[in-house]
């Protein structure tokens, strides 16, 4: 099942709601939430925010830009974020990233460039708030002059991200940098001219049981 309608149709903002409770798992972010700050006054973190707790995170942090790391996505939970940042006035970016994957370097350039410009206070987030959201909270952590040690932080167990499967590729990402070439070559540079997606996945190994409590018991994407 896909919401693909219109929250202006008819019935469209309850088949909306529908879909992000029950299939986009929502009705489990009623109840909780894993916002962190990653920059001061700068950058925050999140799970994917309902409407209401968007305007709540505004109104606290005086947000001015959303941006969905989950990239733009057919349900109900993405067209009710997308509807509610309009509503209160806030900028909305799409810049997907994997969560089982090797770090795109097209994609962390090109969020770099979104990020030099980026009207702020903003609040990033993916589906769960855990593994894409701590990538691209680690890579910010980095754009601002941080260490590895300083990103990897954004990848932890008190966000939801499970470091021994599948998802630890992300830690593995920033502690490649970290091994080979932090205080050697500034990280930009490195993900430019030195980085190696290819190598960095076949060198990578995960646990099946974290697997298995991530991919199936969780469901996260």
């Amino acid at each position: 099942m896909a919401f693909r309608g219109s929250l202006a149709q008819p019935g469209g903002r309850r088949a909306a709601w529908i879909d992000s409770l029950f299939v986009d798992h929502s009705i489990f972010r009623l109840l909780w939430d894993n916002v962190g700050e990653v920059i001061p006054g700068k950058l925050y973190r999140s799970n994917h925010p309902t409407p209401g707790r968007l305007a709540r995170l505004k109104q606290r942090f005086g947000l001015k830009t959303l941006i969905n790391v989950r990239g733009k996505r057919e349900c109900g939970a993405d067209a009710l974020s997308r509807d509610a940042a309009a509503q209160l006035g806030m900028t909305h970016i799409d810049m997907a990233f994997e969560s089982r994957g090797a770090p795109h370097r097209e994609r962390i350039l090109r969020f770099h460039g979104i990020y030099q410009t980026l009207e702020t206070p903003a609040l990033l987030h993916c589906k769960s708030g855990a593994d894409r959201a701590g990538l691209a909270s680690g890579l910010a952590i980095m754009f601002e002059g941080g260490t590895a040690s300083d990103a990897l932080k954004q990848l932890s167990w008190h966000y939801g991200h499970f470091s021994r499967s599948n998802t630890g590729i992300l830690d593995a990402f920033f502690r490649l940098y970290q091994q080979t070439a932090e205080g050697r070559v500034p990280f930009l540079e490195w993900v430019a001219t030195e980085y190696d997606e290819t190598a960095l996945r076949a060198a990578f190994r995960s646990h099946g049981l974290s697997n298995f409590l991530n991919d199936t018991v969780l469901a996260r994407e």
